[in-house]
């Protein structure tokens, strides 16, 4: 129903927004799917390698699609990336190695899709943090 959608869409917005609710909304979704462990269960079945890679690729893209997109209970698109990206450059500096992988292709994936869709906002929040320390290098 549209009022659960709705509801739904809200308390997922309302945890984005929050400190670390980026990777809490990413661990939530993945580990709720079984995605963080879905290629050793799916080789275990009898699947094959590239069965389990493509069906974790399609459920990252998902999960980066939901990051990417600028709820409507936001009060600006620069106030989300501004809340936001710091948080997806995060997912790359996951420790656990399990779960690293993962997350790295979800943050990857989001960096792109945001990229592609609002790349002044993408450059700013995303790409000039990403590559600052390789910028302070080259300018010594």
């Amino acid at each position: 129903p549209a009022w659960l959608r709705r509801l739904c869409g809200q308390l997922l917005s309302e945890r984005l927004m929050r400190p670390s609710g980026v990777q809490a909304v990413v661990r939530g979704i993945m580990e709720g799917t079984g995605a963080l462990s879905f290629p050793l269960s799916v080789r275990g079945a009898g699947g094959t390698d590239a069965e389990a890679a493509a069906v974790d690729w399609r459920k990252c893209d998902a999960v980066a699609k939901i990051l990417a997109s600028c709820p409507q209970q936001c009060l600006s698109l620069e106030d989300y990336y501004k809340r936001v990206c710091p948080q997806i450059l995060g997912l790359l500096h996951i420790q656990d190695k399990l779960t690293a992988r993962q997350f790295q292709r979800v943050a990857t994936t989001t960096l792109l899709t945001m990229a592609k869709e609002h790349p002044q906002l993408a450059e700013k929040y995303l790409l000039q943090p990403l590559l600052a320390p390789l910028l302070r290098c080259s300018d010594a």
